[in-house]
């Protein structure tokens, strides 16, 4: 990205969304009704909880068979079995555990506290027609698979303004030896999520050796100031001034580092 003016709008008055729902359409709408145009150097992001939701990503934990794998971990962690028998469910590898907490790895690679499921802003449920109800009893999803929803948000988008539209999609996580949350890339269409910049100069003219900007985790953390993590409202946010590299081929696994270069498992 070159140096520049990053400029951050989020789609204010966003809609509740329900499974089913078009959310590329919503964004459409919300786009316009807020007199945006996007341009040759906006960028999309958008949060993982309102994906999720139209994706019917949302499950009741009244609905989930605990397992006897489960219940074993939740002897040992303290946490709810059925929430424990859903991180089984999406995860590849379970890293870490102590009472209160499972880092897992997400079958998408990433890794992260109860393979990102979540049980706030998630909407209440009830038992007969799933609305109402008391918060608490249901929890969200990642989406199945992050990068396509990304790349359907990306078309629908773009056609509908008529240039491509890279997209982020984001979620909120714990980093390893730093305290607080923030966003980060769990999806992305349109654009290089790494750049690498080796054999390039810094301002001194050496040759940089290992540089490589997570540009789309830049994006995230940048976008989720606005997003909010409460009761905002405000999970679509628009970047404008991104000088980005595009790429029709583009995965949010390309910020993931390889096993084999892992120190630390």
């Amino acid at each position: 990205m070159k140096p520049g003016t990053l400029q951050l709008t989020p789609l204010r008055d966003f809609p509740a969304v329900l499974p089913g729902d078009s959310l590329g359409e919503l964004i459409v709408a919300g786009t316009r009704a807020q007199g945006l145009m996007p341009d040759a150097n906006s960028v999309l992001i958008v949060a993982q909880k309102v994906v999720s939701k139209a994706e019917g990503r949302r499950i009741r934990l009244a609905d989930v068979d605990v397992t006897a794998e489960a219940q074993e971990l939740a002897d040992l962690t303290g946490k709810d079995p059925r929430l424990v028998t859903l991180i089984l469910r999406e995860s590849s590898e379970i890293i870490r555990t102590r009472p209160g907490l499972i880092i897992a790895e997400h079958h998408t690679g990433h890794i992260l506290a109860n393979a990102g499921i979540d049980g706030s802003n998630v909407g209440l449920v009830d038992s007969a027609n799933g609305a109402g109800g008391a918060q608490g009893e249901s929890v969200l999803l990642w989406p199945e698979d992050p990068d396509a929803s990304a790349a359907a948000l990306s078309r629908h988008v773009g056609e509908a303004f008529g240039l491509p539209v890279p997209v982020v999609i984001s979620d909120s996580l714990g980093r390893p030896w730093r305290m607080g949350t923030v966003g980060f890339a769990i999806g992305v269409s349109g654009f290089e999520p790494v750049w690498d910049q080796v054999g390039e100069r810094d301002l001194d003219g050496r040759v940089m050796q290992v540089t490589a900007p997570a540009v789309a985790d830049a994006l995230a953390a940048s976008a989720s100031l606005v997003q909010g993590e409460t009761d905002q409202g405000q999970p679509v946010v628009w970047a404008q001034g991104c000088h980005l590299r595009l790429a029709e081929e583009a995965s949010a696994r390309q910020l993931l580092r390889p096993l084999e270069q892992d120190m630390f498992r």
